[in-house]
């Protein structure tokens, strides 16, 4: 058998390129035309990633991510739709594409991007669950939902710092706090919510910002303090002002 060309042995780029245990490895690099790549150096070896649409450059069915075509085959084909094997393959490669991307943007500290990619991953997390009859396929991929929730959060109250509105953050950061309880309570585990460690992790990072920046309470933890203490006067006026806020970010 011939030997492989040198062209095609990346000796040098693993050897001046060390792996890092514990730790992800990322740098930007140019392609051959110009385009912006990410390459994160991996145990025995390295991945190279698109930064837009789907990591590999692949367009499923010519649609830019396999999420995409399968929202346009759910329309075109109506109730014969169906995941079947070789769609929930596909479905399982997007996923990890999308991990391995999500973890190089928060890796650069391009938090925006990172909650991006967290998004289109717990879109396809909803549209899989919703429509595949293979639950133990669909769990699989559910478990991870408080994590990539955890990331998207985390990502997007981090551009708000980014941004100059630590209030912001702040209020990303309780509202994150709601849907992962939200997830613990329909899936029956409210016992397990507070001492889970991205709820922890959050409530740091929360509690880190508004010490940080001297904030005092959110106008929805003011809320929550006036219902306990049952001073529904003050809970109607804090309700409006909140109704008031989210119209204005319409």
């Amino acid at each position: 058998m011939p030997r492989s060309s040198r062209s095609n042995n990346i000796d040098r780029l693993l050897r001046e390129w060390s792996f890092e245990p514990g730790r992800p490895v990322v740098r930007r690099v140019v392609g051959e035309d110009g385009r912006e790549l990410l390459q994160m150096r991996v145990d025995m070896g390295l991945l190279q990633l698109e930064t837009t649409a789907r990591p590999d450059g692949a367009t499923p069915e010519g649609f830019p991510t396999y999420y995409d075509y399968l929202v346009s085959a759910a329309f075109q084909e109506g109730t014969e739709f169906a995941l079947n094997a070789e769609r929930q393959q596909e479905i399982d490669r997007e996923f990890v594409q999308f991990y391995h991307r999500r973890i190089c943007w928060l890796s650069l500290n391009e938090y925006e991007r990172a909650a991006e990619d967290a998004d289109h991953s717990l879109k396809l997390m909803d549209f899989s669950t919703a429509n595949s009859e293979d639950r133990d396929w669909a769990m699989l991929h559910e478990q991870y939902r408080p994590f990539v929730l955890f990331h998207k959060v985390q990502a997007t109250a981090l551009t708000k710092l980014q941004d100059d509105e630590p209030e912001a953050a702040v209020e990303v950061i309780g509202a994150g706090l709601q849907s992962l309880a939200a997830i613990f309570a329909r899936h029956g585990a409210e016992e397990h919510y507070e001492e889970d460690l991205f709820v922890v992790k959050l409530r740091e990072m929360q509690e880190s910002i508004k010490s940080q920046f001297h904030l005092g309470p959110t106008l929805a933890e003011q809320l929550a303090d006036a219902i306990a203490t049952e001073q529904y006067e003050l809970a109607a006026k804090l309700r409006d002002r909140l109704a008031r806020k989210a119209e204005r970010k319409l």
